[in-house]
């Protein structure tokens, strides 16, 4: 009985000492009976202790203001009482504190969301125009439940930022009015940016805010979409402003990227369809559509011939041969082919010709080494063939006389 006693007295220590556990237990010693607010508002309270907020001291009258140590009313909502902020004073409360530098500095925090927020559409709508259907900050961050941004439980961290901005951006009711999609989260989690963030766990695929800024929210105007997507894409960026597009760009002839590129169901546009692509701006036979044949071509030439020396390097594994030459000789040809794909929005045959010849070169390479190593096993399979017929006439020599002795 001692040592069931003893079993389930270690086991209750061992549950309660758990990380999740203490902080949970040391949020419920934090409540303080004496303060009046959690006699009404226990829930909200026992929501602030979780967040950040409450990490660095501040209280619900910080905020709300009133007489935290009455428990009668009105003597509680009493003084500089704000109750609960309607969307224009949330901002204005939120930013008493995140728009002074001195106070942000200490944590490393910027202090510009407000003017950020000022010109994006959201603040454009609600601070201009006065529309309640736009969002406030505890519409985003929550208002008493504001985790750190590295919380994989907060509403701005990466893998949740677009169920954030679904929340509103999903509801038909509300886009219609604003005669806005319904379908970017959607295509976003399809798309190859979602794919990477969600299925790869690849943090530095852009979320929403990646493009279009989180309290400066703003679609890209057309001449920006290049520079947004080179805040990443970089070398495909410098590529395409020194081309043609670039400069169709800047006059306003095109939209940059999204001319070829969807903007939230983005993916690469596939070698074999590079013609069909230009083919929508430039008509078939135009020296325009015909340069995008001659793209279209070299980069097949050159997916095959990566796709050749690969099929041949797990051909020599297979055999059971050293590849390690082969396989530098294969990276080669692919770092060649990912300057392809890069050179081709500079819309340069030249350069592609060039990187595409040296594609071909490390590629033939692997493939000619397979192709030896194979026929050497060959060879040396045939060499096998005379000591196989000697080995067998003798056995059956052997059996002949065997049987004529019996």
């Amino acid at each position: 009985m001692k040592r069931l006693r003893l079993f389930f007295a270690v086991g209750a220590l061992v549950v309660v000492s758990s990380p999740g556990n203490l902080l949970a237990q040391s949020n419920r010693d934090r409540i303080d009976t004496s303060y009046g607010c959690v006699t009404c508002h226990s829930e909200n309270r026992a929501n602030f202790l979780e967040g950040i907020h409450a990490d660095y001291g501040m209280r619900c009258h910080d905020c709300h203001g009133g007489n935290p140590r009455s428990f009668e009313l009105p003597s509680a909502h009493s003084g500089r009482f704000i109750g609960a902020p309607n969307k224009v004073e949330t901002v204005t409360l939120c930013a008493s504190c995140h728009s002074d530098a001195d106070q942000m500095r200490q944590y490393g925090l910027p202090s510009g969301q407000l003017a950020e927020f000022r010109t994006s559409r959201h603040g454009q709508s609600l601070l201009v125009e006065g529309n309640n259907d736009a969002p406030t900050c505890t519409d985003c961050h929550d208002a008493h439940l504001v985790r750190r941004e590295t919380d994989a439980r907060s509403n701005v961290y990466p893998t949740q930022i677009a169920e954030t901005c679904r929340r509103c951006h999903e509801d038909a009711a509300l886009m219609g009015r604003y005669d806005l999609s319904t379908t970017q989260y959607a295509d976003f989690v399809s798309g190859a940016h979602g794919r990477a963030l969600y299925e790869e766990q690849n943090f530095s695929s852009p979320t929403c805010i990646g493009c279009h800024g989180s309290h400066a929210a703003l679609p890209a105007r057309p001449q920006e979409v290049v520079n947004v997507c080179a805040e990443c894409h970089e070398l495909v960026g410098r590529a395409f402003l020194d081309g043609p597009h670039g400069e169709a760009t800047n006059t306003g002839e095109m939209s940059a990227c999204l001319s070829c590129h969807v903007s939230h169901d983005s993916e690469a546009i596939p070698n074999a369809d590079i013609s069909e692509v230009c083919g929508a701006c430039h008509e078939a036979g135009t020296s325009a559509g015909t340069l995008g044949d001659e793209i279209e071509s070299l980069m097949i030439a050159a997916e095959s011939d990566v796709e050749g020396a690969e099929e041949a390097i797990t051909e020599l594994r297979l055999a059971g041969q050293n590849v390690a030459d082969a396989l530098f000789r294969y990276q080669t040809a692919n770092t060649y082919y990912e300057q392809m794909r890069m050179a081709q929005h500079r819309m340069d045959v030249d350069v592609l010709e060039e990187l595409g010849r040296r594609v071909a070169s490390n590629s033939n390479e692997v493939r000619n080494t397979a192709e030896i190593r194979a026929e050497r096993r060959w060879e040396h399979k045939l060499m096998l063939l005379p000591i196989w017929f000697f080995a067998l006439s003798g056995i059956a020599l052997a059996v002949f006389k065997l049987r004529e002795s019996a």
